[in-house]
């Protein structure tokens, strides 16, 4: 037996009562609903049969695959509209489907990987993914974390229009950063973490506010620590001096805060 599994097992009787009529089935669900196509990438079929299921209960198709050739494949045919994506695949790893990914599209990703260390978070923002999970994680969180994400990429999510901050310009309709008139490349997360804070200045938010706010996550659910990481790539970008940040200061055990 696969303890690597163990978590997700609990999920599967769920999965199948759902799907095979305990309450509201996936047809009459779906036809209230508008067809969006959620492609699941993982090795694991029990782990690609609990999200799916879980994505179908929001109203989402689903097209999964077990490998990371197969993945791009899939995207070229069914064009989702987002991607769940594990890490650690067969053929080709997460990491380099995403980033052959970013060479053509910018369909949002939430990564799925075991490794929880800060190099791994960052190496997967650098890429561009605009989420990650760490494993082993609730299907729960996955369908929230999957909507949190398409609500930050909708064309109308509301977010002001304009921003300046000393020489810091933030165009809320282009979703375009610049400092000193110089472009500031920004995956989606980080630039909406900004808004949330630059938009209130001199207020504080915690980590976990911030993971309500911009993640639409809980703590329950996802580690702060996330915010923390997070907090670090925005300051390097946008600080003149990031270990002695200037725009987004510490208010230490209360949490971050924007300075006008």
């Amino acid at each position: 037996m696969d303890t690597a599994l163990e978590p997700y097992r609990r999920f599967v009787p769920t999965t199948r009562s759902f799907l095979h009529g305990d309450g509201i089935g996936t047809a009459s669900y779906h036809q209230a609903m508008t067809k969006q196509t959620v492609l699941v990438v993982d090795d694991e079929p029990m782990v690609r049969e609990v999200v799916c299921t879980y994505l179908a209960q929001d109203g989402f198709e689903t097209h999964e695959v077990a490998d990371g050739i197969a993945a791009l494949s899939a995207v070229a045919e069914i064009d989702p509209i987002l991607i769940v994506l594990d890490v650690m695949l067969p053929e080709l790893d997460g990491y380099s489907v995403l980033s052959k990914l970013r060479e053509q599209t910018d369909v949002p990703v939430i990564l799925l990987t075991a490794r929880s260390t800060e190099t791994d978070k960052l190496l997967g923002l650098e890429l561009g993914a605009d989420d990650y999970i760490v494993k082993p994680f609730s299907p729960r969180e996955v369908a929230a974390r999957v909507r949190a994400v398409l609500r930050r990429a909708a064309p109308n999510d509301p977010t002001p229009q304009h921003i300046e901050s000393g020489d810091l310009t933030i165009d809320g309709l282009a979703r375009e950063v610049r400092v000193a008139g110089d472009p500031v490349a920004m995956p989606p997360l980080e630039f909406d973490l900004l808004v949330c804070l630059a938009s209130q200045p001199k207020t504080v938010f915690s980590r976990a506010e911030l993971l309500e706010k911009v993640w639409g996550s809980s703590s329950d659910w996802q580690d702060p620590s996330t915010v923390t990481v997070h907090i670090r790539r925005l300051r390097q970008k946008i600080e003149a001096d990031p270990d002695n940040p200037e725009r987004i200061t510490t208010v230490w055990g209360r949490g971050y805060r924007f300075e006008a």
